[in-house]
């Protein structure tokens, strides 16, 4: 059989091939100043198609200054005056960008305005913080999207391609893992130390990204999971320091994904199958490199392209699901989901034992 790996990564390589609006515009209140809005969400969001800052949501008075004088804009709200409901026609949707315990709150608050949500991952703390989330969304008829950069980012999406057209045969199994060094940028007071407000430790955290990745290349849910979780700095006694699961689907196959907060920083993800393989290196880093390599049989394709920036795709694809009332595919069910896994996961790490999720 012979297999025609090159026009995956075309000149067509970066579409977007959820796009079916030339244009529109969703003005974005952003809920959590810290870093990651700070540095990637709010360049993305000022220079995304389909999208506007017009609201900066935080706690810190002078932090929100000096970015509205930045990004030119009007309107800054503290947490309690969004919540009371202030300024609510000068945005049309939410990004929550707050530590997880404190998602379902603002989330709640802006369904309940009639706007849609983007929440960062992961979707909550617990389980029932994001049931409620989902639930409120649905009833006020709201887009609810988890924030899985990735689910957007052109090389994810042809990789995809790949997998769904049978290019490498049927998917086996698949090898994934994010580390950190997170001592190195937070200090011993930070929310990532906290179980409840985190929710947990590496693995809810970091773990999560290699976890959803396999459910959108195989297209399918695991039926079963076993983990192991391990902490040894005296800074993790209260969350997991490192974090190992194993995750069986319907079909048979396999994912292993790891995940540590303490290790020396690495990202990769390989997807085995009966006729060859994928490899991607450095997925969940936060700016993928399009390097992909193919193999099937002696054939072998490498593609390295021009890298795009996966979080202004991210934004643009939930306005764009915002704007053109579709479905989203990042959803709040997604994100419940991995939820559910990662408790079932701690749960199995606790017990040594392997846990259905079916």
């Amino acid at each position: 059989m012979t297999v025609d790996v090159d026009r995956y990564f075309q000149e067509e390589f970066t579409r977007r091939d959820w796009q079916t609006l030339e244009g529109g515009t969703v003005r974005m209140a952003v809920v959590g100043l810290g870093g990651f809005a700070r540095d990637r969400a709010l360049p993305a969001i000022r220079s995304g198609d389909f999208t506007e800052l017009s609201v900066l949501v935080s706690g810190s008075p002078d932090k929100a200054a000096s970015l509205a004088d930045e990004y030119d804009t009007a309107t800054v709200l503290d947490y309690e005056s969004f919540t009371d409901g202030e300024a609510t026609d000068e945005y049309d949707a939410v990004y929550v960008a707050t530590p997880p315990a404190y998602h379902d709150e603002y989330a709640v608050a802006a369904a309940g305005f009639g706007k849609h949500v983007l929440c960062e991952k992961p979707l909550a703390a617990d389980l029932a913080s994001a049931e409620r989330m989902v639930e409120a969304c649905e009833d006020a008829g709201v887009v609810l999207m988890t924030a899985y950069r990735l689910r957007t980012e052109p090389a994810l999406r042809r990789m995809r391609e790949v997998v769904a057209d049978g290019v490498i045969g049927d998917p086996i199994h698949i090898q994934s893992g994010f580390t950190s060094k997170l001592l190195e940028d937070i200090g011993p007071d930070s929310w990532r130390l906290d179980p409840d407000v985190a929710g947990g430790g590496a693995l809810i955290d970091l773990g999560v990204y290699p976890l959803n990745t396999s459910r959108f290349l195989l297209d399918s849910d695991p039926v079963a999971v076993q983990a192991q979780t391990h902490s040894s700095d005296p800074l993790f006694d209260r969350v997991d320091e490192h974090a190992a699961l194993l995750l069986r689907f319907p079909s048979g196959a396999t994912a292993s994904c790891h995940a540590s907060f303490n290790a020396q920083r690495d990202n990769y993800l390989r997807v085995l199958g009966t006729e060859g393989l994928i490899l991607v290196r450095e997925p969940f880093s936060g700016t993928v490199a399009q390097e992909i390599v193919v193999e099937r049989g002696a054939a072998r394709t490498q593609y390295t392209g021009e890298s795009v920036d996966e979080v202004r795709e991210e934004f643009d694809y939930f306005a764009h699901c915002a704007l053109a009332g579709t479905g989203c595919e990042t959803d709040g069910g997604e994100g419940y989901e991995d939820l559910r896994v990662v408790k079932a996961a701690y749960d199995a790490a606790d017990t040594d034992e392997c846990v259905p999720l079916r």
